[in-house]
């Protein structure tokens, strides 16, 4: 896999939620047209609260929050799954999502019993799918919700 993590000309850094950088993960902003592609924010740190597998990550660049990544990685399962990300709408155009998929696989990759990865996203989401494509995701087909899910085998 080529490396992505140089592409963008920022640094980029997860951090792990907290009371230091919650408002900041609320106060982010998707475009208009892109609403429906993800879970609001506020939704998503609320359920982080009450899902013990849920690990919830401010997207930082040059000391401020610019996006949002959750995922689980069960003990008991070898695959991660992430399934919230986003980058405000007025971060985006700039490699930060790029960046930040790389950082979060990175992460992931160091969780030993981790074999692979999913995504979802919903199929209309041209952008999403070019960014996981390029990584190496493949679309396996619609889940319940009518959602793509791609899959990235991790090399060990």
């Amino acid at each position: 896999m080529k490396d992505h993590a140089g592409l963008s000309d920022q640094p980029v850094a997860l951090e792990p939620v907290g009371k230091g950088n919650r408002a900041a993960i609320l106060a982010l902003e998707l475009l208009p047209e892109q609403q429906e592609f993800v879970a609001s924010n506020a939704e998503s740190l609320a359920e982080a609260r009450h899902d013990d597998e849920a690990i919830a990550r401010a997207v930082v660049a040059v000391g401020r929050v610019v996006g949002f990544l959750m995922y689980s990685a069960p003990d008991d399962d070898d695959e991660a799954i992430i399934y919230r990300f986003m980058i405000d709408r007025r971060e985006q155009g700039k490699g930060l999502g790029r960046a930040a998929v790389a950082m979060a696989l990175e992460e992931i990759r160091r969780l030993e019993h981790i074999r692979r990865v999913s995504i979802c996203y919903e199929p209309e989401n041209e952008a999403a799918r070019r960014l996981y494509a390029s990584f190496g995701f493949v679309e396996q087909g619609l889940d319940e919700d009518d959602e793509m899910i791609a899959v990235l085998e991790l090399s060990r």
